[in-house]
């Protein structure tokens, strides 16, 4: 039975996001041999939050995936982003917090989110900081490279401190 549930779930991680039919009958084959999966609920999070944009299925689901095995990683970064895309922060700081206190979590990937919730409140020179710390803890160029971008927009965003004109009238 177990490898019945691992060629679903491998069917549906191959189909997303590109074929969302393929993945989600795959992701119901799956569930039916184990429902509480924590790939497989991951991944249901992940359609419900991108593709419906339904944020409260998606939280659900990761919520799930999390009781289930809190070392699942790639929950954490997904599970963040719904909450910052529903603009509930507090619990999107917890979330963050929690998930740096776990062994083995993408510390980059998860200062890269603090930065992300620091912005979205507008606190743009300590997101500046935190990008810095995600840089100290990352460990693959693709991750290096998103930081970069995510300081340059950041950047751009921090209001720009208007010069005292002096104007000299000529007699």
């Amino acid at each position: 039975m177990a490898s019945l549930l691992d060629k679903y779930v491998f069917q549906a991680l191959e189909a997303y996001p590109y074929d969302l039919m393929e993945a989600v009958e795959a992701i119901n084959y799956a569930l039916s041999y184990d429902e509480k999966n924590p790939i497989v609920l991951c991944l249901m999070g992940q359609i419900q939050a991108e593709a419906l944009k339904d944020y409260e299925a998606a939280k659900s689901y990761y919520q799930q995936a999390l009781a289930e095995n809190i070392y699942c990683f790639d929950v954490y970064p997904n599970y963040i982003n719904v909450l910052l895309w529903n603009e509930e922060y507090d619990a999107a700081a917890r979330l963050i917090e929690f998930g740096l206190s776990v062994k083995g979590t993408d510390k980059g990937i998860l200062y890269q989110k603090k930065a992300l919730l620091l912005e979205h409140q507008k606190a743009y020179k300590e997101a500046l900081k935190w990008l810095k710390v995600g840089k100290e803890h990352t460990y693959n160029a693709m991750l290096m490279q998103e930081i970069k971008e995510d300081e340059i927009r950041v950047k751009e965003k921090i209001p720009k401190k208007k010069k005292k004109r002096t104007e000299e009238k000529e007699t």
